[in-house]
């Protein structure tokens, strides 16, 4: 049969997408019984084994837990994926490919294609393509390449879709034989790392990505050795990113996971939407993924079990242990970023993401003396290698780490991300600050700001990090009204001194319970300190950073006026949503006021929320307005000494299911937030998308707005 040509296989998906979103068909096009229902959508890449093999025939094992499947199943005929996982650490196993898309030379491969967006430079998108294959059984020949097609009569294919006038695609050229208006590249991969594993040398394969932008939104097609096809969208050049925000990304320990339907409800949710109308990019705000259950690795447990806190200060760091570390990194990231509707997410929108404790294992938050021990800092620091290989295809021994190379500007940027902003040198790991500078259309950018590889239980970052973060942002082109700043966590949340002092004390409640074994999960396992210690010490309100805080405000009070620029925060961490804003004392106009600034919390899209209480108490402790006659020891707790007030906004006026809610300022439930920016207006509306009921995988939206500088 002839091959029936590029426009006219896209014309059919596209007939075959308005049909699923009419509920004629599934999501991604396979027959479903019912339109896109809550579970009909199964995770694509992580399936049930067969109940033979599986004495509870209900549920099975993935890396992020039990889960009990959905009623209607997909075969796994119709929809490739890895083999099922066993226990709590699986070793990743080569993909099964989709038998329709042999690679050609073959690859076995441990991931499929992962997007990254760096960023545009003169109306050209910067960005990055990775795989990971096995090379027993891989042909390296040729190296792999990846082939990317894009047609520039897109949108009039579109509108006559719509209209359902469809006319003769266009002709081939007689003497190329490629069509009319269908740009290609082909771009060889570039081998950035190779992981030694007991089954072999497993390879990292990166591709850079330049495509110039044209007058409309574009699908860029890509394929890897001329096999299994997928997917993403860039905007017109003169467009605005079409942007989601998530974080923590994964389930705690001791969490019923089967009552929440696993990770993928909200999952599914983002991919409805992105088959609606395209997301650009999704910002993954930190804990992408939860690598916590290290600590059950054989050759770390002992260390971890260790309760002499000074002979784990001492222990020497054996060669063992830096093969388990390893060995752990790459299973659980590959099963992870390749599972699921997550696994599905990352081959069609790129990502751009920035860690939080539970990529590192909650390194950065313990007190020095441990986070310098040999067992400790190596723990961070591979934690920290494996986050800039995985999620930002950045291998620094391949792509250097010299301030000079990355500052963040694109024209002067040597370095393969052009995003990037080395900054100081890292606490306790062998890795400098990385930082990202990113564009999102014409007139908005996102900052994100690594509070990671600096921070010690008195630094989020270091003043030399953020005074190249600053060069950066002063060397943006006029014009520019939006700058998102991305912090892993909060930077206006409710104030917990009390509790901090509590925790702080000899009669800490939560270590007598703990050692009475009545909670003993009530205090860490690092150095037996109380648990909400940790989360406490790690937000910039907690009294050991509060200076810093403050101080950090104050620049981007600045910078707001210098560069004439809104200023928002996202930031994640705490599992539940509530959004804040800091604001003049002189109650300007929002638009008119440069302090006016924004945060929105998006946090958690797979974790489970605080307990009813806690949400009360931050509900409570964030309505307490501080007043502006506190004595001077208390004073740099408050921004009034430059005249800002901070307070949390109430937008949640009702419950996802249209009742009155116990708090209309904190949301604990699941949640992401998309941002649209408004062309007639020039705010940008953060829509936060909260799950209606548990494990439903529908939202509600609420609604923020940032408005333009108008000062």
């Amino acid at each position: 049969m002839d091959e029936p040509g590029f426009h006219a296989r896209r014309l059919a998906e596209r007939q075959q997408r308005l049909a699923a979103l009419d509920g004629k068909l599934g999501l991604h096009g396979i027959k479903a019984t019912e339109p896109l229902a809550d579970r009909d959508y199964l995770r694509a890449q992580v399936h049930p084994p067969a109940a033979a093999d599986n004495s509870d025939a209900g549920t099975y094992e993935s890396v992020g837990g039990t889960y009990r499947p959905p009623a209607t199943v997909i075969s796994q005929e119709e929809i490739p994926g890895p083999k099922p996982s066993s226990g709590n650490f699986p070793i990743a196993e080569p993909l099964e490919r989709h038998p329709h898309g042999p690679m050609r030379p073959h690859l076995k491969l441990m991931t499929n294609v992962m997007l990254r967006y760096d960023t545009t430079v003169n109306n050209v998108w910067h960005g990055f393509a990775m795989l990971v294959t096995t090379d027993n059984g891989s042909d390296y020949s040729t190296k792999p390449t990846l082939s990317l097609q894009w047609d520039a009569t897109a949108g009039q294919l579109v509108q006559k879709l719509e209209t359902m006038q469809i006319s003769e695609p266009p002709r081939r050229d007689p003497h190329t034989g490629a069509e009319e208006g269908v740009h290609s590249q082909r771009i060889e991969a570039q081998q950035i790392h190779t992981y030694y594993s007991l089954a072999g040398g497993q390879t990292f394969w990166r591709w850079k990505l330049e495509i110039p932008l044209g007058e409309r939104e574009e699908e860029i097609f890509y394929s890897v050795n001329n096999g299994q096809e997928g997917s993403f969208w860039v905007p017109a050049f003169d467009q605005e990113f079409r942007v989601m925000y998530h974080s923590c990304n994964g389930f705690s320990g001791g969490v019923d996971t089967e009552a929440f339907n696993g990770p993928d409800p909200l999952w599914r949710d983002v991919l409805r939407k992105h088959e609606e109308k395209p997301i650009h990019v999704m910002v993954g705000g930190g804990d992408q993924i939860y690598n916590d259950p290290l600590t059950r690795e054989p050759e770390i447990a002992p260390w971890i079990n260790e309760t002499d806190v000074a002979k784990k200060i001492a222990a020497p760091f054996t060669d063992e242990m830096k093969f388990a570390l390893d060995r752990f990194f790459f299973n659980a990231y590959c099963a992870w970023f390749r599972g699921g509707a997550f696994g599905i997410a990352v081959g069609k929108i790129p990502m751009l993401n920035m860690l939080d404790d539970h990529d590192m294992i909650g390194f950065g938050s313990y007190p020095d003396d441990l986070q310098k021990s040999p067992v400790f800092s190596n723990i961070g620091s591979y934690g920290y290698k494996w986050f800039l290989l995985f999620q930002m295809f950045i291998v620094d021994e391949v792509d250097g780490t010299s301030p000079e190379s990355a500052v963040g500007i694109p024209s002067v940027n040597t370095h393969s991300s052009k995003s990037l902003i080395i900054g100081g040198e890292g606490a306790f790991i062998p890795y400098p600050n990385h930082s990202f500078l990113s564009y999102l259309g014409p007139k908005m950018y996102l900052l994100m700001v690594d509070w990671r590889s600096e921070r010690r239980f008195d630094q989020l970052a270091s003043k030399t990090t953020y005074e190249r973060l600053e060069r950066a942002v002063y060397a943006l082109p006029d014009g520019i009204e939006h700058l998102i700043v991305l912090l892993g966590v909060p930077i206006a949340y409710p104030r917990m001194v009390a509790l901090e002092n509590v925790l702080e004390s000899k009669l800490n409640p939560m270590a007598i319970l703990a050692k009475m074994k009545i909670m003993p999960s009530a205090v860490n396992k690092f150095n037996a300190e109380a648990e909400l210690k940790d989360d406490l010490a790690d937000h910039p309100c907690a009294g050991d950073h509060k200076k810093e805080r403050n101080w950090l405000i104050e620049r981007y009070q600045k910078m707001a006026v210098d560069k004439h620029v809104r200023i928002t925060f996202c930031s994640g961490d705490v599992h539940a949503t509530a959004n804040s804003k800091f604001y003049s004392k002189k109650k300007l106009e929002p638009s008119k006021d440069p302090k006016w600034m924004l945060q929105f919390i998006s946090s958690a899209i797979v974790n489970t929320p605080p307990p009813p209480p806690v949400i009360w108490l931050v509900s409570k402790l964030g309505a307490k307005r501080h007043k502006a006659s506190l004595p001077c020891s208390l004073a740099l707790f408050t921004l009034h000494y430059v005249d800002t007030e901070e307070e949390l906004i109430p937008i949640f006026t009702e419950d996802t299911d249209g009742s009155k809610p116990k708090s209309n300022t904190v949301m604990g439930r699941r949640n992401y937030a998309m941002a649209d920016y408004d062309t007639a207006t020039g705010e940008i509306q953060f829509a936060i998308c909260v799950e209606k009921s548990q494990g439903s995988g529908t939202t509600k939206e609420y609604y923020l707005r940032a408005p333009p500088p108008r000062w």
